[in-house]
């Protein structure tokens, strides 16, 4: 029964990428919205999440005040879907003259220097936009992907980011020395990392509360020295708007010693950026680890 759920919500995201990319522009985004808003009235599970996310994000907002950062919250996120779903149509000059970068010297530098370089960014914006952007600049990213069910839509989201120019790894044991090679070769790599639930997560203030983040893009700078940056994507009227912020690393301390305070870093950067643009921060899931454990059992 499982195996026939996931084939048939597969069969729904490739026939939806399909149809919305035949829609005029604003009838695909107008459908979007208007999904958004049934979604929202349905109360479910993944929008309780998403308004207990915000709740932790704005405390401050009463509940008006909420209901419409909840509505702009899942506007951005479908926004994301449906540019997911349309982007394979865009055009080199869509992509480059869309995208608006703050401290882009910060990355280019370090790819000028061939020392290679780590961004680490949350579910925030649109991503794939903004690598698609450095793909189009002649920049060589490489990232990572989870396998998802079953494997027809993990190839197909392969696919889709591979043919704007990115190197995909798939989420194995094996990717952190692929990665490091190709920083040695003085490529980007590109990891979100804003969620890690599993054992070998940090635990990080968040918000004034506990969350887990994951080590990888630490543990890689501290292993190959290359520079680490964080990145946050926010959406702009007509795109998307990159902010880039240095992590200073201290080479005294324990291994572990550094990971836990870079990590630290990366989540602070997060947290300025989702507090400035809280509705462009796509974490429908659980990411606080204290407090109600019971109502964030779910992954």
């Amino acid at each position: 029964m499982k195996n026939a759920v996931e084939v048939i919500a597969a069969g729904i995201y490739l026939l939806a990428w399909r149809i919305v990319r035949w829609l005029p522009e604003r009838m695909a985004y107008s459908t979007f919205y208007f999904l958004g808003k049934v979604i929202i009235k349905r109360d479910g599970k993944s929008v309780n999440r998403l308004r207990s996310n915000l709740a932790r994000v704005k405390p401050e907002l009463n509940d008006s005040e909420m209901d419409k950062l909840l509505a702009n919250s899942m506007n951005s996120y479908l926004r994301y879907w449906c540019d997911t779903f349309r982007f394979p149509d865009w055009s080199d000059e869509k992509i480059m003259g869309t995208v608006e970068v703050v401290n882009e010297e910060l990355l280019m530098s370090a790819i000028a220097a061939g020392t290679g370089v780590i961004v680490a960014l949350p579910h925030a914006g649109n991503w794939d936009h903004a690598g698609a952007y450095f793909c189009s600049k002649g920049v060589k990213l490489v990232t990572v992907a989870e396998r998802l069910k079953p494997d027809i839509l993990f190839r197909k989201f392969l696919a889709y980011r591979e043919a704007m120019g990115m190197e995909v790894l798939p989420l194995d044991s094996r990717s952190i020395a692929t990665l490091a090679k190709r920083l040695r070769e003085g490529g980007l790599v590109a990891l979100v990392a804003d969620r890690d639930l599993s054992k070998t997560g940090v635990t990080v203030d968040f918000f004034g509360g506990l969350a887990r983040m994951p080590a990888g893009p630490a543990v890689l700078s501290v292993n190959t020295e290359a520079p680490l940056l964080t990145a946050f994507v926010s959406y702009t009227s007509t795109g998307i708007h990159i902010d880039f912020r240095s992590i200073l690393t201290d080479s005294s301390g324990s291994q572990q010693e550094r990971v836990q305070e870079i990590v630290q870093q990366c989540a602070n950067n997060f947290a300025d950026g989702i507090g400035k643009h809280p509705e462009d921060w796509h974490m429908l899931q659980r990411i606080w680890i204290d407090g109600d454990f019971e109502e964030r059992k779910d992954v």
